[in-house]
């Protein structure tokens, strides 16, 4: 790949760094896409002198995403701008980046060269409280910024990470999109009792069931009961730690749990809620809603309940609300990795909801890629144009790795669990990922589990968006129900190793590219839902306006010829689409 020096950028000089003139970028000045840049078009930004604490970096690359159209449709009422008015302070967007360093402050020489590469983990939080890079942050829909401790130094962590010179533009910046695939197979959800926290259990005063409590009775600092026979209070009495406080609160109505959970937790919630032989929807679901952000609940049973409770779907996704259940009479057996695993069940069946959007592509393919992956794939989506497009990219990769991929179009008269079902002998799915943000679907894709299945809630909706979960198989059937919400620094530190390696390549998601000039029109594409995959944005070329990889080859023969089989993004491309567009 070309380096630092082997760019003509413009006419003038600063130091010993080639500048363009001008330096193009978009600002974000309120809601909307005509707040996006000037007249439609990309401003000239000045750029201050480098701090002794801030590098200028050149952008080489930027992943568009749908949380950009999000951030757009909102402006300042994005949760991440907290009430900011884009008007007097605008941002840009941007967060899926990679950059060069070409010029660095006397502060930071020891630990930065000029040439140096470096992709953004933008999820980036100080003292608990997110700012993140291409939000609160401005971002990299630029051709140079700066960089200071606001990605650099915060709490003492770097959120920028090397990237190895061989890996493509592309490759490095989709590292951030598909550090987030790759965290959706991570185990974010706690599995055990929290250390010095608050755990409710809610039982029935006629359970004669004699259940035990081995491991973790011991950690709450506060333990509240409800509604418990004479053998669980002296169980909690002969297994609590010496220091903690039981409250007891017989006779409340499902309706009083709120009450009881403000009263008890300062209105925090619950960070460990276990509920034996649960029998009522109701119970359930108002228990659920007073679960601690990171709480987990444990549903202990042998009998399914009458109905199927509500439960918060955002909230899986969001605040990483954890349903655990085993048959007992052993609580604690509902805990632990053993029990409640977050990868893809080897040689099993997977089932991706939107799977012909970009994300279900990259979910898919990693499924594929997997050395222990599932053995059969499904994709579903209603756009038959967009299966069509992932088909041309991933049966290859499948037919090597030796994955049977399925890929079908639901719709009116053809629904999901009927394709399923067909695909699976009516056994159904071993995972089902949902990359849709609708309730309704995400309790589609439930219904469709296998014994033992687990449900990935990928799509976020907000919080406070219920769907029907039958949270009865977590005990009878050891289905999971997770969820996750972006990715860390290790996420993407692997995601980037693996790539550097071989084993993965992130720019097999790309469908679209352009230059500076095109992100607008890329924000819009994806409004449209015009292309199949990822628009990538190279902030250093001009004059190239949003070109599909299916229109390279009769619009630009020269890059076309370059993409792999089945118009795939490569090197190779991005070499030659360099040469054409950089910036004279």
């Amino acid at each position: 790949m070309p380096n630092p020096e082997s760019w003509n950028f413009g006419e003038f000089q600063r130091g010993e760094t080639p500048l363009p003139d001008p330096n193009l970028g978009w600002h974000l000045y309120g809601v909307g896409l005509e707040n996006m840049g000037s007249d439609g078009m990309p401003e000239e930004i000045d750029l201050p002198e480098t701090a002794p604490d801030q590098l200028l970096v050149r952008v080489d690359a930027v992943g568009l995403c749908f949380s950009d159209v999000k951030l757009v449709n909102l402006g300042g009422d994005h949760p991440k701008l907290f009430g900011r008015d884009l008007s007097v302070e605008p941002t840009r967007l941007g967060h899926e980046a990679t950059v060069t360093v070409v010029e660095v402050g006397r502060d930071l020489e020891t630990t930065y060269s000029r040439g140096d590469r470096l992709a953004i983990q933008p999820d980036i939080h100080v003292e608990g409280r997110s700012t993140a890079y291409g939000y609160t942050i401005s971002g990299a829909l630029i051709q140079y910024h700066l960089m200071g401790p606001e990605v650099l130094d915060v709490d003492g962590s770097s959120y920028a990470i090397r990237v190895d010179g061989d890996l493509g533009y592309a490759a490095a910046a989709l590292s951030e999109p598909w550090a987030c695939v790759h965290a959706a197979y991570t185990q974010r959800r706690r599995l055990e009792p929290l250390e010095n926290g608050r755990m409710w259990i809610i039982g029935h005063q006629d359970d004669d069931r004699e259940y035990s409590f081995s491991v973790g009775l011991d950690k709450p600092s506060v333990i509240v009961l409800t509604n418990v026979s004479e053998h669980v209070r002296a169980l909690v009495e002969a297994r609590r730690s010496s220091g903690s406080i039981v409250i007891e609160r017989d006779g409340i109505c499902p309706e009083d749990y709120g009450v009881l959970s403000a009263g008890c937790t300062d209105g925090h919630g619950f960070d460990d809620i276990v509920l034996l032989n649960p029998g009522s929807a109701e119970e359930v679901s108002r228990a659920a809603l007073e679960i601690a952000f990171r709480g987990t609940m444990n549903l202990v049973g042998e009998q399914p309940m009458e109905e199927v409770p509500m439960v918060d779907v955002g909230r899986i996704h969001y605040d990483y609300t954890a349903y655990v259940g085993c048959r007992g009479p052993e609580i604690a057996a509902a805990y632990g990795r053993e029990r409640n695993r977050c990868d893809l069940r080897p040689g099993g069946v997977a089932v991706f909801f939107g799977a012909g959007g970009p994300m279900g592509q990259m979910h898919m393919q990693r499924a594929i890629e997997s050395v222990e992956g599932p053995r059969m794939v499904i994709g579903i989506d209603r756009d038959e144009g967009r299966l069509a497009a992932a088909g041309s990219k991933l049966s290859a990769i499948a037919e090597q790795n030796g994955c049977d991929l399925h890929l079908e179009s639901s719709s009116a008269t053809i629904s999901s669990g009927s394709i399923v079902s067909r695909l699976t002998g009516g056994i159904g799915a071993d995972d089902v990922v949902v990359l849709v943000p609708s309730e309704d679907a995400m309790a589609e894709a439930a219904r469709l589990m296998a014994p033992g299945g687990m449900l990935v809630l990928f799509a976020g909706v907000p919080n406070g968006t219920m769907a029907p979960l039958d949270l009865s198989r977590t005990y009878l059937d050891n289905t999971q129900f997770t969820g996750t919400s972006g990715s860390n620094l290790a996420d993407q530190e692997a995601v980037l190793s693996r790539a550097a390696d071989g084993l993965l390549s992130p720019e097999r998601s790309v469908a679209a590219v352009g230059g500076i000039e095109a992100a607008l029109d890329g924000i819009r594409a994806m409004v449209e839902g015009r292309y199949a995959g990822k628009v990538l944005i190279f902030p250093q070329l001009t004059g190239l306006p949003l070109t599909g990889l299916d229109e390279l080859r009769d619009q630009i023969p020269e890059v076309g010829e370059q993409l792999g089989d089945g118009d795939v993004w490569t090197a190779r491309a991005e070499r030659a689409l360099i040469e054409n567009f950089k910036v004279s």
